[in-house]
């Protein structure tokens, strides 16, 4: 067995015991706390200056200090997100009822987090914008990301979620297609709405999300006011192992507000990081932002009554049948101290759950459960789960070992550090006892690759249609024409099949839409071509110095 110290105590889980940072106490002569180094630990006495042979060069290949400082600086930027990479975080804590609805908490699962009235557990939220890049404008169209990491003391949780209730599409084979259509052209760079249509052509199912997304609902006012959701199904599983199926809801107590693409036009020829600023401002004002967690429950089964497969993220699950019952409240009242150490770094999965919490088989869900936690070993590296902002405020101990940018080993004070595996009879982390039983649901039935039964595809989003306000209809009916006048006619008459199957109007106000826009010289795509070309006859010529 290893011995430890008392004076070691403190650094109980890393490999090299004491561990430098900035308030070590150890220092080399005529060093302080104040005093700059290099990663080594190296104190640096002329940050000013290269090393050179001579003041005017040229430099040698030796220069550490450069080439530490410039190599690192190379490297400042990990990988942007395929998919949420302009975000904005946010520290806060989340209270709990002890109740969902008028009925105890207990009744439906056993997460721990949820259980006393008034229970406070910390979190980290990102909000996000979903196709575009890290330095994209918050004014475009696109969904929200809405993540919420729950540092609970069974680990962390999880709900990673968008701000619309549903999605594209019901099965993650097709998500890779999906972003493609959605991002830049290979051949050209440049965003293409023929591209997107493309692919929604030819997925009947996207109609319900295509209608809210071009609504006034696909450009939230800011991140402050705007709603959440786990889009996907998951389960609650009580003490006694029975499980029921659930969805998540974030509902802003500073209300909902959404913009028109007008306004938003209007924001962004000002300010295309506006979503963020409101945030921070608002939190360092003291305005602190806050959500109502509430939930949907439903008996876990296929539900035959129903017109749709509760599975399918294309649907939502109707209020009349399912009410929203609160659960607790979150409020965040602190901002990042550094934006890429705790924003950008952050790493969410849909796999992260905590003993209470199950999954589903929704497809999407079983999907997104590899993929986003694949992702950020890619991303970020092995390792993610070590960096502060990802790491559990509580107990670890693991027999993962290594790989890139591994500062830690998860042993605990007397391990021995040989045994890095289980079972052992001389050291080692050992299994925790199980305190209440698994969920075991059945599953039965024939590998094969189909739909669901129930796609209905248009259904809910006829009825949504018929559920805006008249201004809400408007904006969507001239969106969708400005959108599809620059796509393929074979393109725009499938569009408008789904649009008719969905409500005749709607199809009709949007048909009239694309007649209108072929009346009108030039569309928008030409407008865009010809500012383009007319920057270069707007420039003012220069001499070259």
């Amino acid at each position: 067995m290893n011995d430890h110290n008392s004076a070691d105590q403190d650094h109980t889980g890393t490999a090299v015991q004491g561990v430098g940072n900035a308030n070590d106490g150890r220092r080399a002569e005529g060093e302080t706390a104040q005093t700059l180094t290099t990663r080594q630990g190296h104190p640096v006495t002329n940050n000013q200056n290269s090393r050179t042979v001579g003041s005017r060069g040229p430099m040698t290949l030796e220069n550490y200090q450069f080439i530490e400082k410039l190599s690192h600086f190379d490297r400042e930027r990990i990988p942007e997100r395929v998919v949420h990479a302009r975000g904005a975080g946010a520290h806060g804590v989340f209270e709990a009822y002890g109740a969902v609805g008028d009925e105890p908490v207990s009744k439906y699962t056993r997460a721990k987090l949820f259980q006393d009235k008034g229970k406070q557990t910390p979190v980290f939220v990102r909000f996000s914008t979903v196709g575009h890049g890290t330095h994209s404008p918050e004014t475009l169209r696109d969904p929200r990301g809405f993540a919420v990491k729950f540092y609970t003391e069974d680990g962390n949780w999880d709900l990673v979620g968008n701000n619309l209730k549903i999605f594209f599409i019901r099965d993650a084979l097709k998500f890779p297609d999906l972003i493609h259509s959605q991002k830049p052209s290979p051949t050209t760079n440049l965003q293409s709405a023929e591209r997107i249509f493309d692919f929604f052509a030819g997925t009947p199912e996207a109609t319900h999300m295509i209608t809210l997304l071009y609504s006034p609902w696909g450009i939230p006012a800011t991140y402050r006011f705007m709603q959440g959701s786990g889009v996907n199904t998951y389960k609650w599983v009580n003490e006694q192992g029975e499980g029921v199926l659930v969805k998540y809801h974030w509902e802003p107590v500073q209300g909902i507000r959404n913009l028109t693409q007008a306004d938003a036009d209007k924001i962004q020829a000002t300010n295309f990081n506006h979503a963020s600023q409101d945030l921070h401002d608002a939190i360092e004002r003291g305005e602190y932002p806050q959500w109502e967690l509430l939930v949907q429950i439903m008996e876990d089964g296929e539900h035959p009554e129903l017109d749709f497969d509760p599975l399918d993220d294309t649907k939502i699950w109707p209020r009349e049948q399912f009410p929203w019952r609160p659960v607790g409240m979150m409020t965040l009242n602190r901002n990042p101290e550094n934006v890429f150490a705790e924003t950008e770094q952050a790493a969410f999965g849909t796999g992260v759950l905590v003993d209470g919490l199950d999954f589903s088989d929704d497809k999407m869900l079983q999907g997104r459960t590899f993929s986003y936690s694949d992702t950020q070993r890619y991303r970020v590296g092995p390792n993610y789960l070590q960096l502060p902002i990802n790491a559990p405020k509580k107990h670890v101990a693991t027999n993962q070992r290594d790989g890139q940018m591994a500062y830690r080993v998860d042993t605990f004070t007397g391990q021995d550090a040989r045994v890095n595996y289980e079972p052992s009879l001389l050291s080692g982390p050992k299994e925790a006892p199980r305190r209440a039983p698994d969920h075991t649901p059945r599953v039965e039935g024939n590998l094969i690759r189909a739909s669901i039964e129930r796609t209905n595809n248009f259904g809910q989003a006829g009825e949504q249609y018929r559920r805006f306000e008249d201004w809400e209809r408007d904006e969507l009916v001239a969106n969708l024409a400005g959108a599809l006048s620059e796509c393929d006619p074979r393109i725009q008459a499938r569009m408008l099949e789904y649009f008719r199957a969905a409500d005749a109007d709607y199809g009709r106000r949007v048909e009239e839409g694309l007649k209108e826009k072929a009346a009108q010289r030039p569309s928008r795509e030409q407008q865009q071509q010809q500012a383009a070309q007319a920057a270069a006859g707007l420039g003012r010529e220069a001499k070259p110095y």
